[in-house]
């Protein structure tokens, strides 16, 4: 195996303000479900709910997946989504074992707003992203 040439000064730099810049919009999205009366985990819960590939309804698990967390928690946060009327269960037509989870109205129109808000702010941020993305791929080009 090739041995790898270490990192230089100027890489680590990229490295480490493309890392800001992420956490930067990161907490932009956790404030901004704050003052929607939202958690940073229920928010993720919507959009993934909303995002998800070829459908707006998930299973359990697949909400499990993409939030990165064990099924008892995807459940425990579908409880409490259910209980402020942001998602519905139903279960599924084909397999009465499997259950969907889809937004409500209220769920919808609360992501809306919020997506809204994080367009923006990409726009904003997105400039910077891609320039440190860039410089990222450059190697050693300078910081």
């Amino acid at each position: 195996m090739p041995r790898r040439k270490p990192f230089s000064k100027a890489q680590y730099e990229n490295l480490a303000a493309f890392r800001f810049a992420l956490r930067k919009f990161l907490r932009f999205s956790e404030d901004a479900a704050g003052g929607a009366g939202l958690t940073p985990q229920q928010h993720q819960a919507l959009l993934a709910i909303k995002g998800y590939p070829g459908r707006d309804r998930v299973t359990v698990g697949e909400l499990a997946e993409r939030l990165q967390i064990k099924h008892h928690s995807a459940v425990g946060l579908i409880d409490r989504l259910v209980l402020e009327n942001l998602v519905e269960r139903d279960t599924s037509a084909e397999d009465r074992r499997q259950v969907h989870i889809h937004l409500t109205p209220r769920g919808e129109g609360m992501l809306e707003e919020l997506a809204t808000m994080h367009r923006e702010q990409l726009r904003l941020i997105g400039p910077e992203l891609s320039n440190l993305l860039q410089r990222l791929g450059q190697g050693d080009a300078g910081a």
